[in-house]
């Protein structure tokens, strides 16, 4: 990890750790390694403004031209990117991060994010201050084009079985967070003949319908209306609209690592085999329905990006995360929501079950998340103790420090774009996983204090 970039980008609190002066420079770094035309996206924080009109500055005066999206999903960028004659992108998002955060993320020439290779050259750049500045005459100019988000929404639906959809007449509620999936995935689900009910769905950086994270105490209202309007199904978003969480008819709410595992089965079954892509930190419940159904999967770090260009590496069919993050390499080796959404709802078409019965044939396991503060500059002096300390157990160090036992397992890892540990744990008894994600994270504290 560099000094500046995460695993999902560069993010701060704005006007403090993302402050104009910072992001300006970035810009002109970025700007110096790209060179060209660059697309720019945001979300619909209320920074985004500002930011991008810094990020604006700062690839103008090194003579890169840009393509203002405004406000879209970054998979949007992302496929923009990939698909226009540009040398690069850059996204002004925190994902899922509170609202008083944003970020940049960097797009590469082929729409993936860019490497840490490529990010280690844009920061060297960066601190070293060894801009490319243009002539008083070569400065860049902007165009606006909104038009880049409807190719999109096209390239989804060339994806998907539109007539077995439109036959199916889905009702769906979508939750946008209020965030830059306010833009897409309403519009896309009634292109594909679904009933769509919004929540959420005017862009509000401010986040006023519950925080942007899709986790289930922040999807109470998501829940209630599904219910309460007999839905086939919800789809909620982050900030960004990369990550898709989906509840049931019932109203329940479905981890990602079901979706997952039930996305990465009908694709090895429909595919006849081939390999899926998922960090270490996902439910062993994706490796037994892709082996099982005659597949194989490969393991990563944590972070899509890592995912992405292993899925490339290997030629895989699908990848993923457990977070709600779903890569679909047919469409563009990124996390997709809706593409994620339009391909969920094809699979209950298809089925014709209901996404509770689907999920019900995926095996469960109890996956208990827990995390605790840690400053970034002790990170890696925990990570080291932390090893040194189990270093008689089952143990791999891929990413962070991952724990076997008979029960399950155990996974320790610093966060990439916050200062703290996240702990997993997963068995197949809830008071088990309860039991060694408490026991692991005062493991982890007691260090922290140490150091």
């Amino acid at each position: 990890m560099g000094k500046l970039f995460g695993t999902n980008g560069v993010r701060g609190i704005v006007n403090q750790d993302m402050n104009l002066r910072l992001v300006s420079e970035l810009a002109m770094a970025i700007g110096t390694y790209m060179q060209g035309k660059i697309i720019v996206g945001t979300d619909t924080r209320v920074s985004n403004q500002m930011l991008k009109h810094a990020v604006f500055s700062g690839l103008l005066s090194i003579g890169c031209d840009v393509v203002d999206m405004n406000i879209a999903p970054t998979p949007a960028v992302q496929y923009a990117v990939k698909c226009a004659n540009v040398n690069g992108g850059v996204i002004i998002t925190a994902s899922h991060n509170p609202p008083e955060f944003n970020g940049i993320k960097c797009i590469d020439v082929n729409g993936l994010e860019t490497s840490h290779v490529d990010e280690e050259k844009i920061e060297e750049i960066y601190f070293s201050k060894r801009f490319k500045l243009a002539k008083w005459d070569e400065v860049g100019k902007v165009e606006v084009d909104e038009i880049l988000i409807n190719s999109y929404i096209e390239a989804i639906i060339k994806q998907v079985d539109v007539p077995l959809l439109k036959k199916s007449r889905l009702k769906v509620v979508v939750d946008c967070a209020n965030g830059a999936g306010c833009s897409v995935t309403p519009y896309l689900l009634r292109k594909l003949g679904c009933e769509v009910i919004t929540l959420n769905a005017q862009p509000d950086g401010t986040f006023p319908g519950h925080n942007s994270e899709p986790v289930e105490e922040n999807l109470q209202d998501l829940m209630k209306m599904v219910r309460s309007c007999n839905a086939d199904v919800g789809v909620a978003h982050d900030g960004d609209a990369d990550r898709a969480i989906f509840i049931d008819e019932n109203g329940r709410y479905i981890y990602g690592d079901k979706t997952l595992a039930l996305v990465a089965k009908e694709m090895v079954k429909e595919n006849k085999g081939g390999i899926v892509v998922t960090p270490i930190s996902s439910s062993s419940c994706i490796e037994d329905v892709v082996k099982e159904s005659g597949g194989k999967v490969e393991y990563t770090q944590v972070g899509s990006p890592i995912v992405a260009r292993k899925m490339i590496e290997t030629n895989a069919i699908f990848g993923g995360e457990e977070n709600g993050g779903l890569i679909f390499p047919e469409h563009q080796h990124c996390r997709d929501a809706a593409m994620a959404a339009a391909k969920i709802l094809e699979i209950i078409a298809k089925k014709g079950k209901k996404i509770s019965e689907l999920i019900s044939e995926i095996p469960t396991y109890e996956l208990r998340k827990i995390k605790t503060y840690c400053a970034n500059e002790k990170k890696d002096e925990v990570l080291k103790k932390l090893i040194e300390k189990l270093k008689d157990k089952k143990i791999e160090t891929m990413d962070g420090i991952k724990i076997y036992f008979d029960e399950g397992w155990v996974l320790i890892r610093p966060s990439g774009t916050e200062p703290m540990y996240r702990i997993f744990a997963e068995t197949k008894e809830k008071e088990a996983a309860e039991r060694l994600v408490k026991e692991h994270k005062k493991i982890v504290e007691d260090i922290i204090k140490e150091v």
